[in-house]
């Protein structure tokens, strides 16, 4: 089964777009270390993401605005280092995209030379759009983010659903049209209702990846570390737990304490 992933051919982003074509689901997770990535090598996944995520889940924050461009880097060469087939994108972290699109290009460009291949960004707005068309233009893909954006989490007021309401809906649709008018490749969109991803995935050729917006999207992605169970007290109502590591793990650390008290850790 190893050898059969491994001979599977590079996954780019033009595979994402004919992937929406074909009807054929995209799947992708986030990863922020060399040996989660290694196993993730050896998968089904389409896309592998360097999320500022590790906010949560690598720093133990209550958002990712902690997340600076250094975090990011180091992040990115960990799973680079790993991931061969699936296709790697990386976050730009809060604050990275400005007005300066100089700054951002450095931004983007330094995420790519750490092994990214693509890079991630939230927002729609005018300025976003040109920013994006531009790093495309000088050769960096981007894959946009809408609906509820964790970076903007304080002006949200919290993490909230998106897109309930027909202006609200139309917004993002909208948004979905830019986003693939400015060169994106794909885009992810976050706690959506989900007749409204639904009707937003048609409504555009790029593909919508749906984190906690239904099952109807071109694809979906989940954190890592969350839909494995390693977090117990995180279950929102779109989060299914795949396994349940938190209890693996704890009974295997505690089982190795009591070798270690038995003397019977270590082969004789």
């Amino acid at each position: 089964m190893i050898e059969e992933h491994r001979e599977k051919r590079k996954v780019r982003t033009v595979d994402l777009v004919s992937m929406k074509q074909r009807g054929r689901k995209i799947k992708c997770l986030t990863c922020y270390d060399y040996s989660f990535a290694s196993i993730l090598n050896r998968t089904n996944l389409d896309l592998v993401l360097v999320g500022d995520s590790a906010g949560h889940v690598m720093q133990g924050k209550s958002n990712t605005l902690s997340v600076t461009m250094e975090h990011m880097r180091y992040h990115v060469e960990c799973v680079a280092a790993a991931i061969k087939r699936p296709l790697l994108v990386a976050d730009m972290p809060f604050l990275a995209i400005g007005p300066d699109m100089d700054k951002t290009a450095r931004n983007a460009g330094a995420l790519m030379t750490a092994g990214a291949e693509a890079i991630k960004a939230e927002g729609a707005s005018k300025s976003h759009c040109l920013q994006y068309e531009y790093l495309v233009s000088i050769g960096i893909p981007v894959m946009g983010h809408i609906g509820m954006q964790p970076q903007s989490v304080n002006v949200y007021g919290g993490f909230r659903i998106q897109g309930k309401g027909g202006r609200l809906s139309d917004r993002l649709e909208q948004e979905a049209k830019d986003l693939e008018n400015s060169g994106c490749f794909a885009a992810v969109l976050e706690l959506t209702d989900p007749s409204v991803a639904t009707a937003l995935s048609k409504s555009v050729k790029i593909p919508i990846i749906g984190i906690g917006a239904g099952n109807e999207c071109d694809g979906n992605i989940l954190v890592l570390q969350d839909m494995l169970g390693m977090n117990t007290s995180f279950k929102p109502k779109f989060l299914k737990h795949f396994a349940n590591l938190d209890k693996v793990i704890r009974e295997s650390v505690d089982e190795y304490c009591r070798e270690v008290d038995a003397k019977t850790s270590e082969p004789i």
